[in-house]
């Protein structure tokens, strides 16, 4: 007999934790300490459901914060199928920095979730990494970056933006900050035109 978990979930229970999920990243984003009964309720779940499906305040934030990079890692596929790789590469850190600003109520909740002594690990970000490494290869085949520019390499150079302060007009310099990153991949490109 498969384990529970194992088991496919039924479509209420499936929208119960869809609904718990879009309610909590929007309350957990303007407060990070927001109370888990404050969040079931909005979600209009009971008690009972939500621990349920989320028996820790750690498991409901770690749980946001691994959906919410996989649609940002996705969305790399996504802009790759619409855009040729060098705009579709630019416009991926573009929405990459608009989850860091418009979700850095979530990132002090992530923060809080994994400080207390025994809890969980700070989740890597092996979705993004992994969306990075697309974007970097289709760019490398296409000649647009210098070759040899890894995943870590440009996490490390776009790293500035979690410096960035979200309540600040933080567009403008993002943007400036993201240029000088595509111009620094540019630079040594085997095809110097594109």
């Amino acid at each position: 007999m498969p384990h529970k978990k194992d088991a496919p979930m039924r479509s209420d229970a499936q929208r119960n934790r869809e609904r718990i999920l879009e309610v909590a990243l929007a309350e957990l984003t303007l407060r990070p300490d927001a109370p888990l009964s404050a969040i079931a309720r909005k979600a209009g779940v009971g008690q009972g459901t939500f621990y349920r499906n989320f028996p820790s305040r750690e498991a409901l934030v770690l749980e946001i914060y691994r959906h919410e990079m996989r649609q940002v890692a996705d969305s790399a596929v996504q802009l790759l199928e619409q855009l040729p790789p060098e705009r579709a590469l630019r416009a991926w850190m573009d929405r990459l920095a608009e989850f860091a600003m418009t979700k850095a109520g979530l990132a002090d909740a992530i923060r809080l979730a994994t400080s207390t002594p025994g809890g969980p690990e700070k989740p890597t970000h092996t979705p993004v990494t992994d969306a990075a490494e697309l974007l970097l290869r289709a760019n490398d085949t296409a000649g647009t970056i210098r070759p040899g520019m890894t995943p870590d390499d440009l996490i490390l150079a776009i790293g500035g933006l979690w410096q960035l302060t979200p309540t600040d007009d933080w567009r403008p310099r993002a943007t400036r900050l993201l240029d000088l990153v595509m111009d620094g991949l540019r630079a040594g490109a085997p095809r110097a035109d594109a």
